[in-house]
């Protein structure tokens, strides 16, 4: 079964991290892209632009669509990126979710979603 695992990031999370931090932080997500690709477990990895970068439409007032620049939502935490990952259960998605390095990290978290329907993607 396919699944994302969703980085959560907080910005400012992010920027506390030493140069040492953020290098094994890349190093980390590094060695897990090499050990789901030889397991046969990785379908791909996409990392998001900052929210600053981006754009929300939503509906207000009944029908008046609204362009806001962001950032969206009152949390401050928001998706990053995510690995999408094929793997035999929940609990082994879990476990690869676990190993990935923003997991270890305090104020980052990394979410486990199934996909249920996918189109157009040629992995």
């Amino acid at each position: 079964m396919k699944y994302l695992l969703i980085m959560q990031i907080d910005s400012d999370v992010l920027e506390a991290l030493t140069k040492e931090e953020m290098a094994a932080v890349q190093k980390g997500h590094g060695a897990f892209m090499d050990e789901t690709r030889e397991s046969g477990e990785f379908i791909g990895t996409q990392a998001l632009g900052a929210l600053g970068q981006g754009a929300l439409i939503r509906v207000e007032d009944g029908a008046q669509r609204v362009v806001t620049d962001g950032p969206y939502a009152e949390a401050k935490e928001f998706m990053g990126g995510y690995y999408m990952v094929d793997v035999e259960s929940k609990e082994r998605a879990i476990e690869l979710a676990r190993s990935l390095p923003d997991a270890s990290i305090p104020g980052l978290a990394v979410e486990v979603r199934p996909i249920m329907f996918e189109a157009g993607f040629d992995f």
